[in-house]
């Protein structure tokens, strides 16, 4: 894990609804937490399980390769993802989206906040 100065380097240089390939490297309870994912960066990809579909039959396995986009990263060194690819997409994402995160597609573009 990328210690807090690296971190912030690499936290910089991101951007909202950037894309990255990457691949899924565990999945500790599928249904229930979500899955990791690695991106090639200094730190954890996270792909959060509300953002999964509800089946967990439908998640990427370990080892499944896909391109994600930068859902969120703040203070702690861990990069929050979301799947591009609509198999691995909850179902609902765009009311999801509209209930938790109204704002998202301004953000698109612009650089993650550094605090």
């Amino acid at each position: 894990m990328a210690d807090s100065p690296e971190w912030e380097r690499t936290r910089a240089r991101l951007r909202f609804g950037q894309r990255l390939c990457g691949t899924v490297v565990r999945v500790p309870r599928p249904g229930a937490i979500g899955i990791a994912v690695d991106v090639g960066l200094p730190v954890e990809g996270f792909v959060d399980a509300a953002l999964l579909p509800g089946d967990a039959e439908r998640w990427p396995a370990e080892g499944t390769e896909a391109e994600f986009e930068v859902w969120w990263a703040g203070e702690r060194p861990r990069l929050r993802l979301k799947p591009v690819d609509p198999r691995f997409l909850r179902d609902d994402f765009d009311r999801y989206l509209q209930r938790f995160r109204p704002g998202r597609p301004e953000e698109i573009g612009r650089p993650v906040p550094l605090r």
